[in-house]
């Protein structure tokens, strides 16, 4: 199609340059637009002369004589023009030539190379959750995991708390999924899920156990939305959550940068740091943003 619209270019232009540049050029086409009248009146003469016409229509037919003088060009004549004037016609030519050919052979894949393929490493893993994979939840942990003393005195009332995926906006969770995957298989940490959706009741239960616990009222929470989760580390089949354990702290610093790389908020670089908190901040969802969990 490209090479189509070249070649109609180049040769509108070369019958512009010829009337333009050749005075014999301009009488041709003169020439030929006064004589369509006799050309016509002889095509229907010839079209009567083979179905005659009605004594009434041949009546009102009444054809002038055709003249067959016009200004026509022989051969020779055009032959001896382009001798005389074959440099200005090389011009023209190449005038009118010129550009279509330029852009035809510059139209190749380095031009425009600004827009090339970026050569930026990219993590297949991501780009995996980019293209639609579909994560599955882990199995569920027993309850007397998170009932132990260790996870009581760092997360009150944990045992109680909604640990359902099914609770949770289907976007964030295929984000937290991706994270708890390469969490595994790129930095060996098994991860799992503390609690994700809670309800407005539980939120302003927890709000009133005091700042150290949460500082965010009922639907001031991305909880409340399903699109925030608190998450911490599995060794040995127990619960790690506090960050004064060095491979629990290096794992929550892990955490937040997998995190931010799929979209997610990370409450690590809060005021109030909550290390083991994501969220995913949808437009419209939450009138007011806090900076609590």
């Amino acid at each position: 199609m490209f090479l189509l619209a070249v070649i109609l270019y180049f040769v509108l232009a070369c019958v512009l340059a010829w009337l333009v540049f050749f005075p014999a050029g301009r009488s041709y086409v003169t020439g030929c637009i006064q004589r369509a009248p006799i050309l016509l009146r002889r095509a229907g003469a010839a079209v009567t002369s083979r179905w005659p016409l009605r004594p009434a229509v041949a009546a009102r037919a009444t054809p002038a004589p055709a003249s067959s003088s016009g200004p026509w060009i022989d051969a020779a004549s055009v032959g001896a023009f382009m001798r005389r004037h074959y440099l200005l016609l090389i011009v023209g030519v190449v005038l009118a030539g010129g550009p279509p050919l330029l852009a035809f052979f510059a139209g190749g894949k380095n031009m425009l190379g600004g827009y090339d393929v970026s050569t930026r490493e990219v993590n297949t893993q991501v780009a995996a959750l980019l293209q639609g994979e579909q994560l599955v939840p882990p199995v569920a942990l027993p309850p007397a995991v998170f009932a132990s003393a260790a996870v009581e005195r760092e997360r009150p009332m944990l045992v109680s708390a909604s640990r359902n995926w099914a609770l949770m906006n289907p976007d964030y969770t295929q984000r937290l999924l991706m994270v708890f995957k390469i969490m595994k298989e790129q930095h060996g940490y098994e991860m799992a899920i503390l609690e994700g959706y809670r309800s407005p009741e539980r939120q302003n239960m927890l709000a009133g156990m005091g700042s150290n616990v949460t500082n965010a009222a009922a639907f001031q929470s991305w909880h409340q939305y399903g699109l925030a989760a608190d998450c911490a580390f599995l060794r040995d089949g127990k619960l790690v959550i506090s960050e004064k354990d060095p491979w629990a702290m290096r794992g929550y610093q892990l955490y937040g940068e997998v995190a931010e790389s799929v979209g997610l908020t990370w409450g690590g670089r809060w005021k109030m740091m909550d290390f083991g908190h994501t969220e995913l901040r949808l437009p419209g969802v939450m009138k007011k943003k806090t900076g609590g969990e």
